[in-house]
Order: structure tokens, then C-alpha cells, then sequence
């Protein structure tokens, strides 16, 4: 499967709590003009109507017909067989509503609905972070290959997903990856959704500047208060990002425990990068402490900021040696760098969505 190159086209929809944006994509390319319909989402008829409406529009636009729809839906869903639970954002859906097998009727067409962390880990890992960091790893010479990325979004809430070696994972539950549940390291009473997300960033700020919430700027006036390009409490701003990249990487580092590949962020927050990510891999290197106070590394593997120069070159290049097989004279190379990198996506969080909801589609299309 090659979703670059291939000549299916797949409709697709960007599930807003305010709006609805329908798309069909061809080779991991737009072919059609994009229609947006208020989602309606306190009103499950017009809701509904609105989501009829949108993919006759852009099937009317479609150069030849489409295979398949695929898109991102809010949760808690039963993704595989496409009913929609109750949601916070879209009020109008309560008690299940069967919005996969409604669109396959209406269509005639396969319909396939995932989470939005989970497409979005599946984009980039099939045509943005993981090949990009493969592909400097080759070109350094090193026989170093990453098959499993975990990923989380930045934005209104902390998202995640999962691929193992090309397969998304979900879960038996259609719940898996749902990082946002995780404990909040520096508040544990709270899950970690409440120090990674833009009113998390809001809400430091204001708390180090001395202001109300209410008159926090938003994460990307607090960033530029952060580099000095606006005028502002500059260690609030540092403040603020600092503690969202301490909850990240603790969130990070419980999964990549049990992951063992590379991490990829995405989302709204993650163009303040600068601010955060170092003290997100920090996190990551981190250690704890026997009853005795004797410190061993959180994590077994060292985690490497590869958007940082300085990072990426130790990385790429490991630790090579020769060693001899015991009772011969026979050598081997060995690298005995145990190591995972974290960085940012490649593609953009909406297209890495779109890409990973095609591909998605293409790959049930094809194992059927």
C-alpha cells in the first residue's frame, strides 16, 4: 500500500465541536474544494442532516467516484463498528448513535471512523516523523530502524496513539492511548490533561504573572512573551511552557516504558516547541530513587531532543563497537546505545489526520 500514489479517492471529514470540514483526498492529496456546515452538535437531527449534506456536496465534486469515507470523531466511540457515544462537544449525541453504518447506507460506500490522536500518530508514521527520523538514520550509515511511534497532540485537550510496526493500535475498547487520563505529576489529584493543554498553559501563566484566568493571553501571545517578542512576564511565559513539557514528558514516559520507539508531537501547542521540549526530553532522562536513595534512570533507553542539533548527531550515530565471538576469532558489530528520539511532526497535525485517515481506509480496503 502506497497511499502517495495511489488513485482511490476516500472522502473525509474534520469533526469540529463548532464546525464540520468535508474533503476527498486521492493520493494523500485534496481533489475537491472544501465544504464547511455548522456542526449543530446540540441537535442530533440537524447534526445529522448537516453531515448528509456535507459529503453529497464534495461527492458531487469528486472526479470520479469515491470507496470509501473516512474520518476523525470525537470519542468515547465504538470505532470499529461506527456508533458514537455520548460527547462532550456534541451534546446531540446521547445513548449511541450508529453514525458509521447511517453514512454506509446513505452511500453505498465502506465507512471507517477512528480517533483523531490515533490518525494522526498513523500519518506520521507512514509519511512524516518515523521515515523522516529512518531516512537519517540511513543516510548516517547507521543499521539503526524505528518500527513503533507513539504520539500525542497539544491543543483543547492531551491526546494520543499508538503504531506498532505499521499497525494503529486501538485497543479492545476502541480506548487505547487515552493519555489524557493519565495522573498529573505535579498536581496527582488531577488526570494530565489539566497541565497539557492551552488552558493548562493559560492558567500557570496567569498564577506566576499575578493576574486572573481570564485575562491570561492565549499559548501563542505566551510564547512570544516567552522568546521576548512581546511584551509580558517573560518567566511566567518560560514558567508556564516549562511545566507543560514536565506533565508531557512524565505522560510521555509511562507509554514510551511500554512503547519502546520513537515519540512525535503534534497540536496546536506544538509550535512553542522551544519552549517545552527541553524540558520534556529532561523528563525522560530523569531518575528515581531506591528506599535507600540510590538513583537508577527512568527510563532504560536515553531519550534524545532531535530537534536539537546537538542531540541528533549522538543519536544517529550510536555507540558502534566490534566484538568477538567467545571460543573464535569471528567479530561482530554491536551498538549498545539503547535509545528513542522525540520530536515534532513533520506533516502538520491536520494533514498528518487526513493522511492517516486515507490510509487507514485504503488498508481495511484492501484486507477485505
Amino acid at each position: 500500500m502506497k497511499p502517495n500514489t495511489d488513485k482511490r479517492i476516500v472522502m473525509a471529514l474534520d469533526a469540529g465541536g463548532t464546525n464540520f470540514r468535508f474533503s476527498a483526498v486521492r493520493g494523500n492529496k485534496p481533489v475537491t474544494q472544501t465544504v464547511a456546515l455548522p456542526s449543530n452538535g446540540d441537535n442530533l437531527a440537524k447534526c445529522l442532516a448537516n453531515i448528509v449534506e456535507g459529503f453529497t456536496r464534495v461527492k458531487k465534486q469528486c472526479p470520479e467516484p469515491p470507496v470509501a469515507i473516512s474520518f476523525a470523531f470525537p470519542g468515547p466511540a465504538d470505532y470499529p463498528n461506527g456508533i458514537i457515544g455520548d460527547l462532550g462537544n456534541l451534546p446531540g449525541f446521547r445513548g449511541g448513535v450508529a453514525l458509521g453504518p447511517m453514512l454506509e447506507e446513505r452511500f453505498g460506500i465502506p465507512t471507517f471512523i477512528n480517533n483523531d490522536g490515533d490518525l494522526f500518530v498513523y500519518g506520521e508514521a507512514i509519511a512524516g516523523f518515523l521515515p523522516y527520523v529512518n531516512g537519517l538514520l540511513e543516510k548516517a550509515g547507521s543499521p539503526k530502524r524505528f518500527k513503533n511511534l507513539f504520539g500525542v497532540t497539544l491543543g483543547t485537550g492531551f491526546g494520543g496513539g499508538i503504531v506498532r510496526n505499521g499497525e494503529l493500535f486501538t485497543g479492545d475498547n476502541s480506548m487505547a492511548t487515552e493519555v489524557w487520563l493519565l495522573r498529573n505529576k505535579l498536581h496527582p489529584e488531577t488526570n494530565a490533561e489539566e497541565g497539557a493543554s492551552i488552558r493548562a498553559v493559560r492558567r500557570v501563566y496567569a498564577e506566576k504573572a499575578g493576574i486572573p484566568f481570564e485575562q491570561a493571553p492565549e499559548p501563542k501571545d505566551i510564547f512570544d512573551i516567552g522568546t521576548g517578542a512581546k511584551p509580558g512576564n517573560q518567566a511566567a511565559a518560560g514558567e508556564a511552557f516549562r511545566q507543560l513539557g514536565e506533565v508531557v514528558g512524565d505522560g510521555m514516559a509511562h507509554a514510551l516504558t511500554l512503547v519502546d520507539g520513537l515519540g512525535v508531537i503534534g497540536g496546536g501547542i506544538s509550535g512553542a516547541a522551544p519552549l517545552f521540549l527541553p524540558a520534556l526530553v529532561n523528563e525522560l532522562n530523569s531518575t528515581y530513587a531506591t528506599p535507600k536513595g540510590s538513583k537508577f534512570r527512568r527510563l532504560t533507553q536515553v531519550a534524545f531532543n532531535l530537534e536539537d542539533p546537538a542531540q541528533l548527531q549522538p543519536f544517529l550515530q550510536g555507540e558502534k563497537r566490534e566484538i568477538t565471538v567467545p571460543g573464535s576469532n569471528k567479530k561482530v558489530q554491536y551498538d549498545p546505545l539503547q535509545r528513542i528520539g522525540v520530536g515534532m511532526s513533520r506533516l502538520g497535525t491536520t494533514e498528518a489526520t487526513a493522511i492517516g485517515a486515507y490510509a487507514f481506509a485504503l488498508r481495511e480496503l484492501d484486507s477485505r
